[in-house]
């Protein structure tokens, strides 16, 4: 079975930083294209960023363009993402997931994980 696991969630003060990682097993890994998603209580699931398999390509969102960073490391089946200049906003639950080709559409993807809470304080 596919598993996708995040982990490095948390609880940081506005202005701070945050990285996350997300674990994959039971796929092949550089095959997959991969995203972040997050949703906050009360509103929609919204894509975050996304990656190709190779790594080669990236696409941010508006909200976090020049703040976070996706990276992806092939040989450990995992994906990161780091997040700076925090704020109250980002506050969320960040899914990671895995899609045949890069998208910013949820329809897209073929794999979630659970999520992990990302809580910004101010």
């Amino acid at each position: 079975q596919v598993q996708l696991l995040e982990s490095g969630g948390g609880l940081v003060q506005a202005g701070g930083s945050l990285r996350l990682s997300c674990t994959a097993s039971g796929l092949t890994f550089s095959s997959y294209a991969m995203g972040w998603f997050r949703q906050a209580p009360g509103k929609e699931r919204e894509f975050v960023v996304a990656i190709s398999g190779s790594g080669s390509s990236t696409y941010y969102a508006d909200s976090v363009k020049g703040r976070f960073t996706i990276s992806r490391d092939n040989a450990k089946n995992a994906v990161y993402l780091q997040m700076n200049s925090l704020v109250p906003e980002d506050t969320a639950v960040y899914y990671c997931a895995a899609a045949r080709m890069m998208s910013r559409l949820s329809w897209n993807y073929n794999y979630w994980g659970r999520g992990i809470q990302v809580t910004v304080s101010s």
